[in-house]
């Protein structure tokens, strides 16, 4: 007996993986004090543990066997149903976080998962349902979230202006919603983006008594200033001066507010610079301008593009230097202040060209000269330096070099006598302001693909490349170009997003938009133009000054020489020497162009009706 309960014992040890596999079906008699027993007890621990103990007892005795009823299981007969302990205490309520217990609308799922497109980067499906929900009269409840997701969205997809427009319409809706904060930051974002900041500055000066988050505080003083300097110059141009002299007193003291070191601060001292000049504290506005100067200096190196946009910066600064000691008659500070521009940059021609009177004052006609050379280089046919053949013509005229100044004087009329009838026929015509832009901008496309102008075409086109050089309508231009990109861009997005209802809206806005641009822009290419033909009408009034005076000199001189019997002359021979610095070489100029030495060129006099040593000496 004792062989065969071991046998048994062996074949139960076998058994025992084969069972736990079903560890969740319970064949067994329930156990008192379980969790479902019918016993008196509860479900405490102490019952836990005594079953534990139980368990233990039976494995000890050698065994693990469940019992069974006799005969088996009867499956014909319905389970007997338990009785239930009575329970006084409310049933515990069960919550999961995870699960959404209240059901969401469909409208909000809707919502959530055009949301989720836009985190996974689909921005064109995303946009396609965030319009279409803001454009559903049964969603007027998420019209606001619907059309701050769809500007994100298009700002996504690189349409700053269209993205723009929406979020226009939510800063509409005020600050009682929770997208208006974000909204306003938004417009930071797509003043970064775009080529011309000021389509975003009127939306910024709207919500200007809104307190900005404070990493954007500084860039808002400084965008608000900016719209400030623009509208004072638009006022004092209507001479709106009380108006004016308000909107610049802002301009001062939005710059004061941003402090030193911030990125903004050199930008913000510029405009209050100009805010001075305005005043005409001259005093004030140059320690700013120098100011400006210190703020701009940046390190040797590769230059970033804050870098090129500090150096830009520092250029402007230094102009203003300059024009102002010019103004002050402080020639010599004034020429070293040009000098500061550096070789090819945006100012470096401007800067040769008024150091070129500056020069002329005291008497450096040779500078003077050779910066006028650099002017008419082949380089530089596109520029437009009408008053640079005045300028040279005086120089001869002080020179007693008559016939020159008189042929130079004929040049310019034969050259821009046409091109002031032009400009007289063009501002006096009875056009709307969009056709003003479109006569230049015809002029401007002419040049882009190559097509040859002649005459008055040429000299207009030159006018073009010069009203652009005005910051402001440069921008203007600028911007009227990314929109119509931005336009053309629609045309290269999946059908879907092309052909859609969204797609025809943002065009229709872009128009609009593109519209009202084309009408500023026309309106300062009409002042602009009106103010070159005065420009122009002045230039000529003072050639046929000089070519008066050139004759009467001459006239004067000849009437001595037959007094004299011919033993006057009319100019002497100059002493002149061609010794240049170490750094610098002595070469002849015989026509020939070289970019290298552009802007480095001195016009040897060698005759003239005054002693060159005088000439050099003369007072300022």
């Amino acid at each position: 007996m004792r062989l065969r309960t071991i046998l048994v014992l062996a074949v139960l040890g076998f058994a025992t993986p084969a069972l736990a596999q079903f560890e969740g079906l319970d064949l067994g008699p329930k156990k008192k004090g379980g969790k479902k027993g019918n016993g008196k007890k509860g479900n405490g621990k102490k019952d836990e543990k005594k079953d534990d103990k139980t368990d233990d007892k039976k494995d000890d005795k050698g065994s693990g066997e469940v019992p069974l009823p006799e005969g088996g299981l009867d499956l014909s007969k319905p389970p007997v149903a338990e009785d239930k302990p009575k329970d006084s205490k409310p049933a515990a309520t069960m919550s999961f976080e995870a699960v959404d217990v209240s059901g969401k609308t469909g409208d909000r799922q809707k919502m959530d998962a055009a949301i989720t497109q836009f985190k996974n980067d689909a921005f064109e499906p995303a946009a396609l349902a965030f319009f279409d929900m803001s454009q559903d009269p049964n969603m007027a409840g998420l019209s606001t979230e619907s059309q701050y997701w769809l500007a994100k969205s298009l700002y996504k997809l690189g349409m700053y202006h269209s993205s723009l427009q929406n979020f226009s319409k939510v800063l509409a809706k005020g600050p009682s919603t929770k997208f208006f904060k974000s909204s306003l930051e938004w417009l930071f974002f797509i003043a970064r983006k775009t080529v011309n900041e000021t389509v975003v500055l009127d939306e910024i000066a709207r919500y200007s008594n809104y307190e900005f988050p404070e990493r954007f505080r500084n860039e808002f003083r400084y965008l608000l200033a900016r719209y400030n300097l623009v509208r004072g110059k638009a006022l004092d141009e209507a001479e709106q001066t009380g108006e004016a002299t308000k909107a610049f007193d802002e301009v001062k003291r939005l710059s004061l507010m941003i402090p030193r070191g911030d990125a903004f601060y050199a930008r913000a001292k510029y405009l209050e610079g100009l805010a001075y000049f305005r005043e005409g504290k001259l005093e004030t506005a140059l320690e700013t301008m120098k100011e400006v100067v210190r703020a701009t200096r940046t390190a040797d190196g590769p230059i970033t593009a804050e870098g090129k946009q500090l150096k830009a910066l520092r250029e402007l600064a230094f102009m203003q230097l300059a024009r102002t000691h010019y103004g002050a008659r402080q020639n010599r500070y004034a020429i070293f202040y040009f000098s500061k521009i550096e070789r090819g940059g945006v100012q470096w021609l401007e800067s040769l060209f008024e150091a070129s009177w500056a020069h002329y004052r005291i008497g450096q006609y040779e500078q003077a000269l050779g910066n006028l050379i650099t002017l008419s280089s082949p380089f530089f046919r596109d520029e437009y330096f009408p008053e640079a053949l005045i300028l040279k013509a005086v120089v001869y005229y002080e020179n007693c070099r008559y016939t020159e100044a008189l042929t130079i004087i004929e040049d310019f009329e034969n050259i821009y006598g046409p091109v002031q009838e032009e400009l007289d026929v063009l501002v006096n015509k009875n056009m709307e302001a969009t056709e003003y832009f479109n006569v230049l901008d015809e002029v401007r496309k002419k040049n882009k693909v190559g097509q040859k102008l002649k005459g008055t075409d040429e000299i207009l086109e030159r006018i073009l490349n010069l009203a652009l050089t005005d910051t402001d309508l440069k921008k203007t231009v600028d911007s009227i170009a990314e929109l119509e990109g931005e336009m053309d861009a629609i045309g290269t997005k999946g059908d879907t997003f092309k052909y859609s209802n969204l797609s025809k809206a943002v065009i229709e806005q872009l128009k609009a938009q593109r519209q009202t641009l084309v009408t500023k822009a026309g309106l300062m290419a009409k002042a602009k133009l009106d103010f070159e033909l005065g420009q122009l009408k002045t230039l000529r009034a003072n050639g046929l000054r000089i070519k008066f005076e050139t004759t009467s000199k001459e006239k004067e001189f000849l009437e001595e020489m037959l007094q004299a019997g011919g033993k006057n002359a009319i100019v002497k021979k100059y002493k002149y020497r061609t010794d240049v610095s170490d750094d610098q070489l002595y070469w002849p100029y015989v026509g020939e162009y070289w970019r290298d030495e552009l802007g480095t060129y001195q016009y040897t006099l060698t005759k003239g009706c005054i002693e060159r040593d005088s000439a050099n000496q003369k007072k300022e």
